[in-house]
């Protein structure tokens, strides 16, 4: 057996191992049964609050995320490595224990007890959930795309005269839009998946703080598969989009790579 066939049997395992997991779901309910799961209230509550919650935090997550992203990639002050390290937290904490700390921070006992009982256990503790889990990720994506960014156009930008705000909106955001918009879908389908956080803050109540995730867990207790199968279809069709949309947007910012780097090669 050559080298090439060894290599290639491990990745027809994990190929076909994926394959089955696609297939056993598309596969567990009848066309006209899965239909009827995925027309059912429960089914279409929870995509609508999935959406509206998801959209939500996103919105926080960028407004957050991009000033903070923009300050780490530029400047330079004492303890930055330590907060730089503190950023990444969250992208390596386990959903369940940033849940359990914000149900903490935000409780009874929390030094915000006010706002705590407002947030908890409602539609809005599962956008604090998912924008706690989505800002981390725009910070790291969005702090390599204004990184990658060469100087050089901020520098010619200020010496005509442009002020630093004008350079961030008029010069590094809009060449770093690419970065920042492959940032904002990788972190618009971690919090459409997120489900140890929003359980911890919101609970699981049906058609109160019944997310996708959540409607998925609900039903598969309860025995109720159709539904819980309409609901990780759902999930699963909205993370195929957004790889799609990764794989445009990556490849779109490759090409405009090359093409810089080819007319950079042109003759002097």
């Amino acid at each position: 057996m050559g080298f090439a066939a060894l290599l290639a049997l491990p990745l027809a395992i994990v190929a076909l191992t994926i394959a089955g997991v696609l297939g056993a779901l598309l596969a567990r309910l009848p066309p006209a049964d899965l239909w009827t799961a995925l027309t059912a209230a429960e089914t279409l509550f929870a995509l609508r609050l999935s959406a509206l919650t998801s959209v939500a935090a996103l919105g926080i997550a960028l407004v957050l995320g991009l000033p903070a992203a923009y300050l780490m990639a530029h400047w330079r002050f004492p303890g930055k490595m330590l907060l730089d390290t503190l950023l990444d937290v969250p992208l390596v904490m386990p959903p369940l224990v940033a849940g359990l700390g914000l149900l903490f921070l935000l409780g009874r006992n929390g030094p915000v007890p006010a706002l705590g009982m407002e947030l908890l256990f409602s539609p809005a503790g599962v956008v604090l959930a998912l924008a706690f889990v989505s800002t981390a990720v725009v910070v790291r994506t969005a702090t390599a795309a204004f990184r990658s960014v060469a100087p050089g156009y901020a520098v010619a930008a200020q010496s005509l005269g442009a002020t630093p705000w004008t350079v961030f909106w008029r010069v590094e955001l809009p060449l770093a839009a690419r970065g920042v918009a492959a940032g904002a879908v990788l972190a618009w389908a971690r919090a459409l998946g997120e489900f140890g956080a929003t359980l911890m803050v919101a609970g699981a109540t049906r058609l109160k703080t019944e997310t996708l995730p959540i409607a998925v867990f609900l039903n598969i207790a309860t025995g109720e598969t159709g539904i819980a199968v309409a609901c990780a279809l759902l999930l699963l069709a909205t993370a195929l989009l957004m790889l799609v949309a990764m794989r445009l947007l990556g490849a779109q910012r490759n090409d405009r790579v090359s093409r810089g780097s080819a007319a950079g090669c042109g003759p002097a």
